[in-house]
């Protein structure tokens, strides 16, 4: 990219309202990333719905061969802040085709992973390329389009998870009972190649803006608005997955469905989730606090629903739906947010949403865990309740500003 191309980026970053004046959307590298974040929440979901026959051809339990999860998820958890600093000097769009070039060869590397030390590598691999796509993304979002199209951009690469959420365990499930596992693996290759044979012909060139360090980290914290809009993804995040986790028991339990209704009421939940994402971009571009807001508002109704209604079917089944709606909201708003708030570092305001989203996950299993063993399934319900309604205040009370 030429100098003043480059100027006009920083322009951009240091002054959002120059962005709207002075960039052009680059539609085709956002669909690139769509594509990018499809081939890895694919990869990230596929254990679920493989994890027998994985452990029985690797000769391990499944709660070992559930440790391919974890570790993803640990890897993700490092890599989301320090990605930026790690690769400070180079061009952005090197660094989202190096990270989709590790989707590949993770996959490859499952796909014939001979023991567990081979499949536990291959998971690392994709941790690497998850936990630093996502911090990445926004950042490279912001570069893509004008600032006032920032939650339009978010929404349609968010839509590559919507996707996933829906397809990847059914498509995995049914390919693996049909074909083995290995071969679920395989398709999971051919799908991140042709992300990255679209981005290396869509993302232009983005030199690296500033120089990220761990001092950035820590003064990206130091900006109030980023320390509440983290505090909002610990509230929601939490609360979704210390109730959400549970949800099946829930189902099993409450409105007594069985093991079919369960599998089309989760169904809807994706659904649900796809649309809500596309709301949620939809909304955000217009008044971004209310966005924001609405979302874990909407969470806290459908948890309470589900704990006063909970043993009617159709209650239940609507309340998970809605549930899932507002869920795919959620990331679009955030990410928005965080974005605006920290427009000259957004890939360190990225790294430290996508850090605390994972700790947030990890928190609520394991608080939803101990309540429902110690308090009975609906505890975990009224934990996320409460944790997602306090998130929404405080959107309310300190959100995002229009300004922002």
């Amino acid at each position: 990219m030429a100098e003043p191309a480059t100027d006009v980026i920083d322009a951009a970053l240091l002054n959002p309202a120059d962005a709207d004046e002075r960039t052009e959307p680059a539609w085709g590298a956002v669909v690139s990333l769509a594509l990018g974040v499809f081939g890895l929440v694919t990869a990230e979901f596929l254990p679920a719905s493989l994890l027998t026959p994985m452990a029985r051809d690797l000769g391990v339990t499944e709660g070992v061969a559930g440790q391919a999860v974890t570790a993803t998820a640990i890897v993700g958890a490092i890599a989301a802040p320090t990605m930026a600093i790690i690769t400070r000097r180079m061009d952005r769009r090197l660094v989202m085709w190096m990270l989709t070039s590790f989707l590949i060869l993770s996959n490859l590397l499952a796909t014939f992973a001979a023991s567990l030390p081979m499949l536990l590598l291959a998971r690392v691999v994709l941790g690497v390329a998850l936990g630093g796509f996502w911090a990445m993304s926004a950042a490279m979002a912001l570069r893509l389009v004008p600032m006032r199209l920032m939650p339009r951009a978010m929404s349609i690469i968010l839509t590559g998870v919507s996707l996933a959420t829906v397809t990847a365990a059914p498509v995995g499930a049914y390919v693996g009972d049909i074909w083995g596992w290995r071969t679920a693996f395989m398709i999971a290759t051919i799908v991140g190649a042709l992300a990255l044979l679209v981005q290396l012909a869509t993302i232009p060139k983005l030199p690296p803006m500033g120089v990220a360090s761990f001092r950035t980290l820590l003064d990206v914290l130091e900006r109030p608005s980023i320390r509440v809009a983290l505090l909002v993804v610990l509230l929601v995040a939490s609360g979704h997955f210390a109730g959400f986790t549970y949800v099946r028991p829930f189902l099993e339990k409450v409105p007594v469905l069985d093991i079919e209704t369960i599998s089309l009421v989760l169904l809807a939940y994706g659904i649900g989730g796809f649309f809500g994402n596309i709301a949620g971009g939809f909304l955000a571009e217009r008044n971004l606090k209310i966005a924001v807001a609405l979302a874990p508002l909407l969470i806290a109704l459908a948890a309470g629903s589900m704990l006063i209604l909970g043993a009617s079917p159709t209650i239940a089944a609507a309340a998970v739906a809605a549930w899932g709606f507002a869920f795919g909201a959620v990331p679009v708003g955030l990410q928005s947010w965080l974005v605006r708030a920290a427009p000259d570092q957004a890939e360190s305001a990225g790294g430290l949403m996508v850090a605390t989203f994972q700790v947030a996950i990890a928190l609520g299993a394991v608080f939803g865990g101990l309540l429902v063993d110690h308090a009975g399934v609906a505890s975990a319900f009224a934990y996320c309740g409460v944790a997602t309604l306090l998130a929404a205040i405080v959107v309310f009370a300190r959100g995002p500003k229009q300004a922002e």
